[in-house]
C-alpha cells in the first residue's frame, strides 16, 4: 500500500526567534513521505537566513510580500501536492518526532476527512494551557467548542472542495473554517487522543493585544453561520477554562 503523502505548511513573517524550532520539529519527523512548504511574508529580521540553512530539506520556500497569515496559508494549500495537509505555525513545535506517523495511521485506520488532536501552550518553559480537545460531536460546535486549529489535518481533496480560509478575517479565519467543516459539511471526523503540537504563547491568536479584534471577528463568524453570536462566543471562552486548570499538573 502506498503511504499517504503529507504536506506541512509553515507561514511566517519576522519570526527569527522561533522559526528554527518549528522547522526542526518538522524535519525531525520519522514519517518519510512529507512535503514541507514554507511561505514567508518577506521577512527582514533574519528569518530567511535561518530558513536558508535548511533549504536542501524543504520542498519549496517562497518569500514575498502578502496581506497576512491567511493569504499565505491559502497560497501554501494551492501549492500542496500531499494527500493530507497540516499546519505548523512559526511559533509552534510538533510535540514529538512521531506526530505525523500517528496522524497518518489515524487517517488510514478511520478513513477520516479531518483528524485533530490535543495541544499545549507554553510560556518560558512552563505549560500554561492544556488543550485536551475531546471527542467530536456536532452539537458541541454550536456550543462554542472547537479543536485546537494547529492540530487539525485535512484531506486535500476535501479542503479544496469545501473552500479555503476567508482572507477578509485578520485573526478568526481559522474559527470560520473549522465551524464550516465541523458543523456544516457533515464530514467524517476523527479525534486522535494524543498531543500534536506545543504552541508558544505570543502568536497572533494568543497575543493579548489582539483579544478585542478576536472578540469582534468571532462574533462576526458565529453570526454568519446562523449561531447566536454572543452566547456562542461566551461558551467558546468557557470551554477553555479547564485548559488553564489542568495545565497546573502538565509537564513538558
Amino acid at each position: 500500500m502506498v503511504s499517504l503523502k503529507v504536506t506541512i505548511i509553515t507561514v511566517c513573517y519576522n519570526r527569527v526567534k522561533t522559526i528554527r524550532g518549528a522547522v526542526e520539529s518538522v524535519l525531525s519527523q520519522d514519517y518519510p513521505n512529507i512535503e514541507y512548504l514554507i511561505i514567508d511574508g518577506h521577512s527582514t529580521d533574519g528569518t530567511m537566513d535561518v530558513i536558508n540553512e535548511y533549504l536542501d530539506r524543504i520542498a519549496k520556500v517562497i518569500s514575498e510580500p502578502d496581506h497576512g497569515m491567511y493569504e499565505a496559508i491559502n497560497k501554501g494549500i494551492r501549492m500542496a501536492t500531499g494527500d493530507v495537509i497540516g499546519l505548523v505555525h512559526s511559533d509552534d513545535i510538533l510535540y514529538d518526532s512521531h506526530v505525523i506517523s500517528d496522524v497518518v495511521a489515524q487517517f488510514e485506520k478511520t478513513n477520516a476527512d479531518l483528524c485533530y488532536g490535543n495541544g499545549i501552550f507554553v510560556k518560558d518553559r512552563k505549560v500554561v494551557r492544556n488543550w485536551l480537545s475531546g471527542g467530536f460531536h456536532r452539537w458541541k460546535v454550536k456550543m462554542g467548542w472547537l479543536p485546537l486549529h494547529p492540530t487539525c489535518y485535512f484531506r486535500k481533496e476535501v479542503l479544496l472542495k469545501g473552500g479555503l480560509y476567508d482572507e477578509h478575517y485578520k485573526i478568526a479565519a481559522d474559527t470560520d473554517l473549522l465551524v464550516k467543516y465541523l458543523y456544516e459539511y457533515h464530514l467524517k471526523i476523527s479525534y486522535l487522543n494524543r498531543y500534536i503540537v506545543r504552541d508558544r504563547i505570543g502568536g497572533l491568536s494568543t497575543n493579548s493585544d489582539n483579544w478585542k479584534l478576536m472578540w469582534k471577528e468571532d462574533i462576526k463568524v458565529y453570526r454568519s453561520h446562523g449561531f447566536m453570536p454572543i452566547p456562542t462566543k461566551i461558551m467558546k471562552m468557557m470551554w477553555k477554562v479547564p485548559q488553564f486548570i489542568t495545565a497546573k499538573w502538565q509537564r513538558l
